[in-house]
């Protein structure tokens, strides 16, 4: 029987350091041919983009595939699946394939695709990875009221609560085979243990946790686990259980165009206003400043707010500033696209 390629669905939420684990394999792929599905959230293939720019001899373009219609466990029939029946129809086959899910994404369903008869007998899943933003749980964000979540933790140690964030957070740990618990550099050693303690406390026996800083983790800890988690749905819980459909009603997602920030510092300003004054999940995109020939790639996260220029805009790019927005339901597009000047 010929060998079945190995794919690796990396899972996490928003912001957790997906993009930022997948291209340290990239750099540390020691000529293996990886192949990258991404799925974004929105209409700005914002992470493709970062790894398209990523200058890593093994990544070409031709090697990265976006599904941009919206949230991948949503879409397998409609976009997945006819992806990977692309991929594997190449005459020339990847060594591996690594899977980014969006950060509002359930893995169980997409693991469950991997069933589909052309599929399986061709690839199997070697390993679901879900990837932790560290300061994200010590910080209480996958509540809906982080402050009053953690006053009452502090006063009962028996609370239990759900909010959608949180369910979400749970259906990404229980399908793990492993889980990074990411920007550990950022935690002290007490915070650093109650989040691995909190982690621990929602996975199956024997998936291992481990930690990193800025996405650099050792291919051979997250590549090679030979899970065939496809063999192995029934053990990783959901909430979804025997419901055929499901949504993301509770998040919105909007692109703007921003047209008038005079610099960087001005943008930046307006965007943690925005993030504060609605609530915002996340951000993330490109920016063009005024006098500057790189792009500037913006990523937030509450309001933790990062930004570099990545690098030079290409000879006939359009330079322009466009923002992915993601939020609760209900999030006013219109008010916050005018604050950040769009």
């Amino acid at each position: 029987m010929a060998r079945k390629i190995p794919a690796t669905v990396i899972t996490g939420f928003l912001g957790a350091g997906k993009t930022s684990i997948i291209r340290h394999l990239l750099e540390n792929a020691n000529g293996q041919r990886i192949a990258l599905i991404i799925n974004e959230f929105g209409d700005i293939g914002i992470d493709g983009e970062i790894l398209r720019g990523c200058g890593i001899e093994d990544c070409a373009d031709e090697d990265i595939l976006e599904l941009a219609n919206g949230c991948i466990c949503c879409t397998v029939a409609d976009d997945f699946i006819p992806t990977m029946e692309a991929l594997l129809g190449r005459e020339r086959q990847p060594d591996r394939i690594v899977i980014e899910t969006s950060g509002l994404a359930m893995p169980k369903p997409l693991v469950k695709a991997f069933n589909w008869p052309d599929i399986r007998t061709r690839v199997t899943v070697d390993a679901v990875v879900t990837v932790v933003d560290g300061p994200a749980v010590a910080d209480g964000l996958f509540a809906s009221d982080p402050a009053a979540v953690r006053a009452q933790r502090e006063g009962d140690d028996a609370l239990e609560h759900e909010s959608p964030l949180e369910e979400l957070f749970e259906e990404q740990l229980g399908c793990a085979d492993m889980v990074v618990i990411n920007k550990a550099d950022r935690l002290d050693g007490e915070a650093l243990g109650s989040v691995t303690a909190e982690v621990e406390g929602q996975l199956r026996p024997a998936v291992k946790v481990v930690t990193a800083a800025h996405g650099a983790v050792d291919p051979a800890v997250l590549l090679g686990l030979g899970a065939a988690a496809e063999d192995d749905l029934d053990a990783r819980p959901s909430h979804h259980d025997g419901v055929d459909d499901h949504d993301h009603d509770d998040f919105d997602t909007f692109s703007v165009e921003v047209t008038d920030a005079p610099d960087a510092d001005e943008l930046l300003r307006r965007l943690r206003a925005a993030i504060v004054e609605h609530d915002v999940l996340r951000v993330k995109g490109f920016a063009h400043i005024p006098g500057r020939d790189m792009r500037l790639l913006i990523q937030a996260v509450g309001g933790r707010l990062q930004h570099y220029y990545d690098r030079d805009w290409r000879e006939g790019e359009e330079r322009r500033t466009r923002l992915v927005v993601i939020g609760r339901k209900g999030l006013e597009e219109a008010a916050i696209g005018q604050m950040l000047g769009g």
